[in-house]
């Protein structure tokens, strides 16, 4: 029991003399017990500094036995990296049993430390190009119109011609029609007087009158045989 206890009070004065502004002792008598932080600082990595405080408290029969070691504390660490170390310290600490062991652990975990920020570093770059990449997609593809193929083009062509017979036989449908009207409806269609002409003849403008009896000859003038051919043209408009 006496060369355990030299054991750990040796190892004590050896932390202090390498973790001198790290360590904090809590208890020199057995149960030692004693905080140490553990810091990371990388030169030309983007982010704060990682940092978690350990507890370390060794048993009676320590190195024969494994010390009590937690994370008490972290910064700029994710929950899931904490387990991660939590699980380390507790390998290590089984790997090396019977031999003093807490500076192993925490030189263990500084390289660990500096693992993760690095993979966290580069996480944090890929996402930042990623996103850089795509809003310059984002930015292309407003001043880029849409690519013709051979297919979309035939695609649109078949439309478009379409909707130029559909409008081509409206207006000869319309033609047909009015050709159909009598002479005198033409006449009062082309020559119905507007607003401005009714008042231009208020206003004392000269009036001319129409004898209507000169279109009612036109009424009987003989146009089936042109009507009837209007009539075949119409229905095979309309069954197209």
């Amino acid at each position: 029991m006496g060369d355990l206890k030299e054991d750990q009070s040796n190892e004590l004065e050896v932390l202090e003399s390498i973790y001198t502004n790290e360590l904090t002792i809590i208890s020199r008598e057995p149960l030692i017990s004693f905080l140490l932080t553990i810091a990371t600082q990388i030169e030309k990595v983007d982010m704060e500094d990682v940092e978690i405080c350990l507890k370390f408290t060794l048993p009676e029969n320590y190195p024969d036995e494994v010390p009590a070691v937690e994370i008490i504390s972290h910064s700029n660490l994710e929950e899931s990296y904490v387990e991660v170390l939590t699980e380390m310290i507790i390998r290590l600490a089984e790997e090396n049993v019977g031999t003093v062991m807490t500076y192993n652990i925490v030189t263990a975990l500084q390289d660990k430390l500096i693992e993760i920020v690095e993979t966290v570093a580069t996480n944090k770059r890929d996402e930042e190009d990623r996103k850089l990449k795509a809003a310059e997609e984002a930015e292309r593809k407003k001043f880029e119109g849409t690519k013709v193929t051979v297919e979309s083009f035939f695609k649109w062509k078949t439309k478009f011609d379409a909707e130029m017979m559909e409008l081509k036989k409206l207006k000869i449908k319309d033609d047909l029609l009015m050709r159909k009207l009598t002479g005198r409806e033409l006449f009062m269609k082309d020559h119905a007087m507007d607003d401005s002409d009714v008042k231009f003849l208020e206003e004392g403008g000269e009036v001319v009158e129409v004898d209507e009896t000169l279109f009612q000859d036109v009424d009987d003038l003989d146009l089936n045989g042109e009507e009837e051919e209007m009539d075949r043209k119409l229905i095979l408009l309309d069954d197209d």
